[in-house]
């Protein structure tokens, strides 16, 4: 049998992460939004594969997630995985360098240059990404003026790693960036130990991780309000006293997508599957 590659692995975890089912407010393989549908997600994967590559070829981290989020927003549906590349990136750069661990992860993202910086706001002009509005006095640095903003990236000197770092109490990504990808590396584990086929696994991860902390892009996309309630009822799925699958038609019915869980999970698969997950 002849072992996937590390760019392989990463397009299979974003593959095997939309399969699970129910995953409470994100597309899965049984339920769709009205403009973003299961295909969507499978092409998205498909299409920002050669982007990944780059990043298993030795280059810089920024340009491969730029060149990953353009080659799934050429599919039809534009932003699918934005979130999980930003996780994946890293990571595949650290599994290409040899054994994929927090302090190697780590490493790859403290090494990030202004100039990866640069490439992360070039991605945001491939694609709309729900964010919410810079603080007093940062709006020369508001992601959504993509490539406008990289005279201020450079006269600041901003890494890509100082960008996170910006955001992390309020983005559960860069939470990871900062954080040795602590929940991805969890979840990576708890799919290992766990049984059964892989996207349940995934699925009871993602709802373990939904109940765990609050979901920054449900506080971005609704409100925090929202985003408390939807962990709590993730713990009562937990606990028994609610039922997963009718939760997940609610929170599609009612537009609240916890995608930044999603995007922890598509992580903690690839570590799983650079671990030897077998699929």
């Amino acid at each position: 049998m002849t072992p996937r590659s590390t760019a392989q692995n990463a397009e299979l975890a974003l593959l095997l992460e939309v399969t699970g089912t129910p995953k409470p407010g994100n597309v899965d393989r049984e339920r769709d939004f009205g403009d973003l549908r299961f295909e969507h997600f499978l092409a998205g994967a498909v299409g920002a594969r050669p982007g990944l590559e780059l990043a298993v070829e030795g280059q810089r981290v920024g340009r491969a997630f730029e060149r990953a989020v353009a080659g799934m927003a050429e599919q039809s549906a534009g932003n699918t995985q934005f979130g999980a590349l930003l996780v994946l990136s890293p990571l595949v750069a650290a599994a290409s360098e040899g054994d994929l661990t927090p302090e190697s992860a780590d490493s790859v993202v403290r090494a990030t240059t202004v100039a990866d910086a640069a490439d992360f706001y070039r991605a945001f002009e491939h694609v709309d990404v729900a964010v919410d509005d810079p603080p007093d006095g940062l709006e020369p640095l508001d992601v959504r003026r993509g490539s406008d903003a990289i005279p201020t990236l450079e006269e600041q000197e901003l890494t890509l790693f100082d960008v996170m770092a910006r955001s992390a109490d309020v983005d559960g990504v860069a939470a990871e960036w900062v954080g040795e990808f602590g929940r991805v590396f969890d979840a990576g584990a708890r799919i290992l130990d766990d049984e059964g086929p892989v996207p349940d696994r995934a699925s009871r991860v993602f709802v373990e991780l939904l109940a765990e902390e609050v979901d920054t892009f449900v506080v971005t996309r609704n409100d925090r309000e929202t985003a408390e309630e939807v962990k709590r009822r993730a713990q009562a799925v937990l606990d028994g006293e609610e039922d997963a699958t009718e939760l997940a038609e609610e929170f599609v019915a009612r537009d609240v997508n916890p995608g930044t869980t999603a995007d922890l999970v598509a992580g903690g698969l690839f570590v799983a599957l650079e671990r030897g997950l077998v699929v």
